[in-house]
């Protein structure tokens, strides 16, 4: 893309709020950054039924043997990663199921590489790196919307078959032409013109945040609003863990203890021991019956 056609990018342009952005004061800088940081926000709920969306091909994508998978550059691709890393010990699940791709490799992400972004195979090579497949739910970022290594990427997973979104912070995105989901929160120019790390990356880490948890609490790694996938592989998850089957059983703090290590630390099989009265096989016999749903698991205690 030309310097002409760059400019013409709502993520490119000057903000009129900040045009005395180097002679503000430290509050007045925080204040206009939040100011912003509103607009982001308020940009994503336009794009709500198009993330609710997302949310659906995700969670099928999961139940079908699929994996979610982000695909970005730069901070977009950070972003991605982010999410990606944090599933597995918030909900549970294997390495591999939620999995963050980005321009560069890992070493990118603490070291700009922002030349690999340029290259549109490099997308593609990094797919079929983790085997990507027509199971798969491939998720697009870029800011911009333009970026060859995400268009590359979203090319190909097209091709093969996958389902695909694309999130961008401009409207009618070259990546968003390319996906079956286009998801384009329209933030308005950044604070500091140009640097989509801020409200840009606000809004896609907040659509991020709604793809994978929303997903994840319709495959049944929710109940009511806890966590119960969670992993105690630290104290302080530990004692989330304790927390979570007390107040979802009523039981005493001794008990909840008692009960997560007669279930061998799985907060789910704790649960139903307790709703149920029963023995941590008949409760993970149970939960399997259901397919991790505790709500279908303990239904005759229920009803």
């Amino acid at each position: 893309m030309d310097n002409e056609k760059l400019n013409l990018l709502v993520t490119e342009s000057r903000n009129s709020n900040t045009l005395n952005l180097d002679k503000m004061s430290s509050i007045e800088i925080c204040a206009a950054m939040n100011h912003e940081d509103e607009i982001a926000v308020l940009a994503v709920r336009k794009v709500l039924p198009a993330v609710a969306q997302a949310v659906e091909t995700a969670k099928e994508a999961i139940q079908s043997g699929g994996r979610l998978i982000y695909i970005g550059a730069g901070t977009s691709g950070r972003i991605g990663m982010m999410d990606a890393v944090e599933c597995p010990p918030t909900f549970g699940v294997p390495n591999d199921l939620v999995i963050g791709l980005m321009a560069g490799n890992s070493s990118a992400f603490q070291t700009a590489h922002e030349n690999c972004e340029d290259i549109r195979d490099n997308g593609v090579q990094d797919l079929q790196s983790i085997n990507c497949n027509k199971k798969d739910f491939v998720v697009g970022l870029a800011a911009s919307g333009r970026t060859p290594y995400v268009i590359g990427a979203l090319s190909y997973a097209k091709q093969i078959g996958c389902r695909t979104a694309a999130v961008a912070c401009n409207p009618d995105s070259a990546i968003g032409a390319i996906a079956d989901i286009r998801i384009e929160p329209i933030c308005g120019p950044e604070v500091l013109t140009g640097s989509t790390r801020l409200k840009a990356g606000t809004a896609e880490k907040t659509v991020c945040n709604m793809i994978s948890t929303g997903a994840m609490v319709m495959c049944g790694k929710a109940y009511q609003n806890y966590m119960v996938d969670v992993k105690p592989t630290n104290q302080k998850l530990f004692e989330r863990a304790v927390t979570i089957i007390m107040k979802t059983t009523e039981c005493d703090e001794n008990m909840a203890r008692r009960l997560l290590v007669k279930s061998g630390e799985k907060v789910k099989t704790a649960i139903v021991m307790q709703k149920l009265h029963c023995s941590r096989e008949i409760a993970e016999e149970k939960l399997i019956k259901a397919k991790g749903y505790i709500t279908l698991a303990i239904r005759d205690y229920l009803f």
